[in-house]
């Protein structure tokens, strides 16, 4: 059976990076390891940064255009009717967004937080009081947020699994064997890793220097 490609190498490492990464930085908070949580948050904020340059620069399922779309074809979606792309469906692209900007406040947030005795973030010396208070507060509030949208995620997975659409396959090997009347444009997905790398390290090296040698030692 024909198989189409359907999502990127890079992609791919993005969306299983970000579990292991979000299930890391609740067990390092959860066990009040915050050099671990720092280098984990350094690098989510890292992975977050490349999705959204790959989001111009990558293959067409990745593209940031590709998840806009009209409250019509959101409706269809949600009722079932087939794609003509691949890719995201318009109802699990708003969820991407949605995911997307739950993060990325997630990690700005954790910049600028401070407990007050032992760690701060690398902002909270350029922010004002109040707003280092403001975003310790929606730094935790925000976690429930985004546990709530990876239930809501894994709900429509099971769903669609029920009405016989597989979607974690295709987000493991990249290709599924559903056929749409348009093939994407693909790109390496080691453009997008090598990204990754060079913007990790430039935060660590900048940021997460102790915290690096901390975990090290």
């Amino acid at each position: 059976m024909q198989k189409t490609q359907v999502w990127d190498g890079f992609i791919r490492f993005f969306h299983w990076s970000m579990v292991a990464l979000i299930a890391l930085l609740y067990y390092s908070a959860e066990n009040s390891l915050m050099e671990l949580h720092f280098v984990a948050g350094f690098s989510l904020l890292s992975l977050l940064a490349t999705r959204l340059i790959w989001g111009f620069i990558g293959s067409d399922t990745a593209k940031l255009s590709a998840l806009i779309h009209s409250p019509k074809n959101t409706l269809a979606a949600i009722k079932g009717a087939p794609q003509e792309t691949p890719g995201h469906n318009a109802a699990g692209s708003y969820m991407v967004i949605a995911f997307l900007i739950l993060l990325v406040t997630q990690a700005v947030t954790g910049l600028m937080t401070t407990d007050d005795i032992m760690y701060d973030g690398p902002l909270v010396a350029m922010v004002s009081g109040d707003l280092s208070s403001l975003a310790g507060s929606l730094h935790h509030q925000i976690f429930d947020w985004i546990l709530i949208a990876i239930a809501l995620h894994i709900t429509a997975i099971v769903v669609y699994k029920l009405k016989g659409k597989a979607l974690v396959p295709p987000m493991i090997t990249g290709k599924t064997t559903e056929s749409y009347k348009q093939n994407a444009k693909m790109k390496s997905g080691w453009v997008g890793f090598a990204i990754f790398c060079v913007l990790l390290t430039a935060l660590l090296t900048t940021w997460g220097a102790e915290s690096v040698k901390t975990l090290l030692s």
